[in-house]
């Protein structure tokens, strides 16, 4: 199966107020997709609608080929899930959570979930209680791992822990997500670490996904620009298609432009000659530069959104 993961036309409200919005997108399979927006976006209900704790109120999704609303037991087993807390029985040792996990899923795989505790110094002999935030969220990755899944779904499993603890998850993931051929959709809010694994990128606005493309083809798509002497962001947002934000800056504009063409090039070289080489933005600003109201607009006028 080519895209284990379907949204088609994904709608869905809450007192009235619309949080997804037409959501459609696929992750292939083998690939590594995160899916990103601001708080409120849209990202959890959009995975609670993916595994069927959720209905549509239009449009549909699908998980290894079953629609989301009606996924089979025998389906579920090939799917792992990590949330946001990674809730566990804080009083059980956590052998007897590995024997716990044993006793639900028959194809959880003891073995596998042993070896990569050990790997990861987590002591069976421990109650979960006494370990980590950290390690909590690797021995939930490691729980969700041990059914081999085929399709794996993160929310924000890194959420709340420190910047030593999120490298150490971070390197847990790397080292667990080996096996070839595995779908992984998550949701983060830390923006390096999904730069560092991810293979596409989704950016949720306004509950519609106005970014969906490798980190690779974004970059090479967004620049950053430095206008000496410029001071009149309003000027170049009527006068240059492809702006997404002109931010004022000491001495001058700093303008984040998408798909500057040649002839978009000379447009912009007429209205500022003091003009900067470009420089590459992070994933991090890229984020911030493309959910501003202005650049998510143009995105979805401009360029149809999912640039």
């Amino acid at each position: 199966m080519n895209e284990p993961i379907r949204f088609e036309g994904v709608c869905r409200s809450f007192d009235g107020k619309p949080v997804l919005a037409g959501l459609s997108f696929t992750v292939r399979q083998g690939e590594i997709y995160a899916l990103l927006g601001r708080n409120g976006a849209g990202k959890t209900t959009a995975l609670s609608i993916l595994l069927g704790f959720l209905r549509p109120m239009s449009g549909r999704s699908t998980v290894l080929g079953e629609p989301s609303e009606s996924l089979t037991p025998a389906t579920r087993l090939r799917i792992g899930l990590v949330n946001e807390g990674a809730p566990l029985y804080a009083w059980m040792k956590v052998a007897g959570a590995v024997e716990f996990e044993a006793g639900t899923r028959v194809n959880f795989d003891r073995r596998y979930a042993e070896d990569a505790l050990r790997r990861l110094g987590i002591s069976t002999s421990k109650r979960i209680a006494t370990l980590s935030r950290g390690q909590r969220a690797q021995l939930a990755l490691v729980f969700a791992m041990a059914g081999d899944p085929e399709v794996l779904v993160l929310d924000d499993p890194a959420m709340g822990l420190d910047a030593v603890m999120r490298r150490e998850f971070l390197e847990a993931m790397i080292d667990l997500l080996g096996r070839e051929g595995r779908s992984v959709l998550f949701s983060s809010h830390i923006l390096p670490d999904v730069e560092r694994i991810a293979d596409r990128v989704g950016i949720l606005h306004g509950g519609r996904l106005i970014v969906d493309a490798t980190i690779e083809d974004l970059k090479r798509r967004v620049q950053k620009r430095f206008a000496r002497g410029a001071s009149e962001p309003g000027f170049f947002a009527e006068h240059l298609p492809g702006l997404l934000r002109a931010r004022a800056v000491r001495d001058g504009l700093e303008l984040t432009l998408l798909d500057l063409d040649p002839v978009r090039e000379a447009q912009l070289r007429a209205l500022c000659p003091a003009l900067s080489e470009p420089t590459t933005p992070t994933l991090e600003d890229l984020f911030i530069e493309m959910t501003t109201e202005r650049a998510a607009e143009a995105l979805l006028t401009k360029y149809g959104g999912a640039a």
